[in-house]
């Protein structure tokens, strides 16, 4: 069981604006952001998930490591991804200025651009055991062990309510602080706290920060949140979200949003390097006619 922390996550409105986000990140490592997106975006979610969800078994993801990766999503916790093609409202919630502000913040210190590394719906069912803890960053672990405990962030995430999140239904638990522990390996026997969230809420968080899913401790209630992280662009995403669609069939979206799901390419001014993810040696944009198709 979880051991009860000395200190909360901060709480703060979304209409406070991005500079007590980014001191309560790099306090805690994580902050509740109230009221981040917008009702109209969560209600079209919410039901859009909801009736994907009928047709998703639980326990089937396995986070590409088979039955290891099952243990870690849960024998009861329904999980899925490719959102963008669940709803449009997936778009507005891509192109929300607060957390693209955040994002900014957050890794364009390291990077020239950075993209959607994955958005998964999490469902976590009646009687559901508490997830183990662990650091998203830990994706990219030769990074993470060469750069300790002094590694730049390169991945954020947010943990977005689409109906009440309780602690009873299976809140997100963190451990406030771990992001700057001195002992990468250490993850169990954290005290943790739960992020409780209302629709539209989000639990933001550093790559580094220890968390995982709380237990459903009810009957019949399912905790019902979605999950959205970036990644810096040099790295390789978890989700390969640009097999979603066609070359082309994003050009109606913003700029943002093509960048973020992979149908442009990585320039990585202002630092070295060279471009990434192009096609035919050029910018992946740049070789797209008009009706979509490969030049």
């Amino acid at each position: 069981m979880s051991m009860t922390a000395t200190r909360s996550l901060r709480r703060t409105p979304a209409t406070a604006g991005l500079e007590p986000i980014l001191g309560a990140l790099r306090d805690d490592g994580g902050v509740i952001v109230e009221g981040m997106f917008g009702a109209e975006s969560i209600a079209q979610m919410r039901a859009a998930a909801d009736a994907f969800a009928r047709g998703v078994e639980p326990g089937g993801a396995t986070q590409g490591l088979g039955e290891d990766g099952k243990r870690f999503v849960g024998a009861n916790t329904i999980r899925f991804s490719s959102l963008a093609r669940l709803s449009p409202a997936f778009f507005d919630i891509l192109d929300n200025e607060l957390y693209a502000a955040i994002a900014d913040a957050m890794l364009l210190p390291v990077c020239g651009s950075y993209w959607l590394n994955t958005a998964q719906v999490m469902y976590i069912g009646p009687g559901e055991p508490e997830q183990m803890l662990h650091r998203d960053a830990n994706n990219w672990w030769a990074f993470v062990k060469a750069t300790w405990p002094n590694s730049p962030e390169v991945t954020v995430s947010a943990m977005i309510g689409l109906d009440e999140v309780t602690e009873e239904l299976g809140a997100t638990r963190v451990v406030p602080g771990s992001h700057r522990q001195a002992e990468l390996a250490r993850y169990e026997e954290r005290p943790s706290v739960p992020a409780e969230l209302g629709p539209g809420d989000a639990l933001v968080y550093s790559g580094y920060v220890l968390h995982g899913g709380g237990a459903n401790l009810t009957a019949d209630q399912w905790r019902r949140a979605m999950h959205v992280s970036f990644v810096a662009g040099w790295l390789t995403p978890e989700e390969a979200s640009p097999l979603d669609f066609r070359l082309g069939e994003l050009s109606g979206c913003s700029e943002r949003v093509q960048r973020l799901l992979g149908h442009r390419s990585y320039d990585p001014r202002p630092y070295n390097g060279g471009g990434l993810w192009l096609r035919q040696v050029r910018e992946m944009q740049d070789v797209v006619t008009q009706d979509g198709n490969p030049a």
